[in-house]
């Protein structure tokens, strides 16, 4: 199975729809929040559903703040960050993926890219596809027989 993950898109569809591109095929599409209008533009363009969760700046949004999805045999905590203090460590989300027994847990929030393990779990924040002082990343999850693998992409 081949995930493209994003976050913090802040009304840069274009970008978001690119990075889609640069990934296909891919099986399934998550949106880390901040970024719900464009969860909706990719859903009508590309005709297939997108996972979302809720960000910091998305107060008219439906997606719930957190999700545990399961697939693969994987069990993936989908959060934005910002109720979990991303910007300064992972520890409070650290322990909520230990609560939830996640395999994964996939969130955003604070505009850099990160891939790490902690606790046996793999941490992944794809990044942003915002044009700042950051590089616009997203990250592309591959789930085997053999587990996840995970590869950050830039958009040059």
């Amino acid at each position: 199975m081949k995930i493209i993950i994003m976050s913090d898109t802040h009304g840069n569809y274009p970008l978001a729809l690119r990075a889609c591109e640069m990934a296909e095929p891919v099986d399934a599409i998550i949106h880390l929040g901040d970024g719900a209008e464009d969860v909706q533009l990719l859903e009508a363009v590309l005709s297939q559903p997108v996972i979302s969760v809720a960000g910091n700046c998305d107060s008219r949004s439906t997606a719930p703040r957190e999700f545990l999805w399961e697939t693969g045999g994987k069990r993936v905590l989908l959060v934005h960050g910002d109720r979990y203090g991303v910007k300064n460590d992972l520890s409070r989300l650290e322990q909520r993926g230990l609560q939830m027994a996640a395999d994964a847990v996939f969130y955003g929030h604070s505009h850099h890219a990160l891939v790490t393990n902690l606790s046996g779990m793999l941490f992944v924040n794809p990044g942003t596809l915002m044009d700042s002082e950051t590089p616009t990343t997203f990250a592309v999850l591959e789930i085997t027989s053999e587990g996840m693998s995970v590869c950050l992409m830039n958009i040059a």
